[in-house]
């Protein structure tokens, strides 16, 4: 099966890898958002939380990484795996990697916040740091030649995106005739299985994918047709960072896709407030970013609608969080128009 072959990832597929996965994933709650300020922002329309916040290792990640570890060949299963990530994918294939009695040796960069780094050797993982970007994918694809190891990918490949469509399946057998599901969007690991689980179930439901401005590789990506890479990424939602769209990833989300758009890092802020002050969830910004996206470029688009939100994470340290909100706050208004 070629890269952009995608004709394997059927419901029957999708639903087969949830059931496997079962007794390694947490189903995590769909619950509603009551907030009146949500009531007025979407003239009565409700949305429905998808907590994957609360999943194993406190993000989605947890589905694509053990996903991936359980399809590895038995005969590749001693060399163990390894990870290339900013931090909540190292965290996840590190979890995947003890969960499956395989060594792991992840690869972070050096810039990656303390907190995921402590993460990650909680679970077992040796933690190599290197510089961001071609450095730390460089080193893990030093580990697959000289050591065998399997690479467990961010977020590309048909493996990753069976194990995340398992979101896309429970919230709509938990909220059935959703109107539109909104996801953060980093490098389509997320949206790839829930947008391919939704639209299966429900084509008529639109899947609305949300980037940081300054990470907003596939929406140039769908802008021109192919993927691209970007030649800087500049966003406080670090884990909705990597560098480029990969052709699996693309072809889903052209192929399931409504539309993406783009928030500000002051918006993701305000985003990650209003989740505190609203839904009393203490996320991190890829979750808020999912947020900004609702409440301000799709906000006339869900007016009276019923909305899932996925709330794909919560792996923030508590300085970092205090400074963010605060950043939040003063943009605020100016998301909400209250």
């Amino acid at each position: 099966m070629s890269k952009t072959d995608i004709s394997a990832v059927t419901l029957e597929a999708m639903q087969a890898r949830h059931a496997d996965l079962a007794s390694d994933v947490v189903r995590t709650s769909c619950v509603p958002l009551i907030s009146p300020l949500m009531d007025r922002a979407l003239d009565g329309g409700q949305v429905h939380m998808k907590l994957e916040c609360f999943q194993h290792t406190g993000t989605f990640k947890a589905r694509g990484a053990v996903s991936v570890a359980r399809a590895i060949a038995q005969d590749q299963c001693a060399a163990g795996i390894t990870a290339a990530s900013a931090g909540n994918h190292a965290i996840a294939a590190a979890w995947a990697a003890r969960r499956q009695g395989l060594s792991a040796k992840v690869v972070m960069q050096s810039s990656a916040n303390p907190f995921r780094v402590a993460r990650a050797r909680a679970e077992g993982a040796e933690v190599i740091l290197k510089e961001g970007g071609p450095a730390t994918f460089g080193e893990a694809e030093r580990l697959v030649r000289d050591e065998g190891r399997t690479f467990i990918h961010p977020f590309e490949g048909i493996n990753t995106t069976l194990g995340t469509a398992g979101v896309g399946l429970e919230l709509m057998e938990d909220v059935p005739d959703l109107d539109a599901v909104v996801v953060s969007v980093g490098g389509g690991g997320l949206i790839s299985g829930v947008a391919a689980a939704v639209k299966a179930i429900n084509p008529a439901c639109k899947v609305y994918g949300v980037e940081p401005a300054g990470a907003d590789s596939m929406s140039r990506s769908r802008a021109v047709g192919a993927p691209v890479t970007l030649d800087k990424v500049d966003t406080v939602a670090d884990s909705l960072g990597p560098p480029m769209a990969l052709p699996f990833g693309f072809a889903m989300c052209q192929a399931h896709v409504d539309d993406i758009v783009t928030v500000t890092d002051d918006q993701i802020c305000a985003g990650m407030v209003v989740m505190q002050e609203e839904a009393k969830l203490a996320v991190e910004p890829a979750a808020g970013a999912a947020m900004a996206g609702l409440l301000s470029p799709l906000r006339d688009r869900l007016k009276g609608k019923r909305v899932g939100l996925i709330v794909c994470g919560a792996n923030v340290d508590a300085a970092g969080y205090l400074n963010l909100m605060e950043r939040g706050r003063g943009k605020l208004a100016e998301l909400t128009g209250y």
